[in-house]
């Protein structure tokens, strides 16, 4: 089962196998989290839509079809939740603090030597505050591209904008993290 593409697990999920959905849960939940952290303000706000994301995928499993990647579906279901979320708010929004989230992602980095531990902290942290500074829909899609893996057809579609715009909003993210974090290129 461990081998079965994404697309099979959820159609076996749809005819009851709860534990195909376990695995595309253990797939998935990184990146999904790491997606809505970084693209939206405040624990409780990524908390709430990261259950809201699976329940919602829960409920949709009779009506599934594999017409699209699941990685793609899955996202495309965050993306709509997220831009809910900011709708609601009517302004952007940032994410949890850079410390927090720089704390999580080095975790498992405990083995390696304190200078390398501290300056890969420092730019972890730097890219994070980066990443608040820049407009919603360049880290929207900066993030489904970098932490989803979506493909810039994909992400125009999820977005419905058009593959060129998709690029110049990579092209302009890019641009504006490349110079924040100029100090720790060597």
């Amino acid at each position: 089962m461990r081998d079965e593409s994404d697309e099979a697990l959820m159609l076996r999920y749809r005819d009851g196998d709860a534990a195909a959905f376990a695995l595309l849960y253990e797939r998935h939940k990184g990146p999904l989290y790491r997606y809505l952290a970084r693209l939206l303000a405040g624990q409780a706000a990524v908390d709430e839509l990261f259950q809201d994301v699976w329940l919602r995928l829960v409920q949709a499993r009779d009506r599934y079809q594999p017409t699209a990647v699941f990685r793609t579906y899955l996202f495309s279901i965050a993306h709509n939740r997220a831009m809910d979320h900011f709708r609601r708010l009517r302004h952007p929004a940032g994410g949890d603090t850079a410390d927090e989230l720089a704390d999580d992602a080095l975790a498992d980095q405990r083995q390696l030597p304190v200078s390398e531990l501290l300056h890969n902290q420092r730019c972890l942290q730097r890219l994070l505050q980066l990443l608040q500074t820049l407009p919603v829909a360049q880290r929207d899609t900066f993030l489904l591209r970098e932490e989803a893996g979506l493909g810039l057809q994909e992400i125009a579609d999820l977005q419905a904008c058009g593959v060129e715009a998709v690029k110049s909003r990579l092209r302009y993210a890019l641009h504006k993290l490349r110079a924040g974090l100029r100090e720790f290129i060597p």
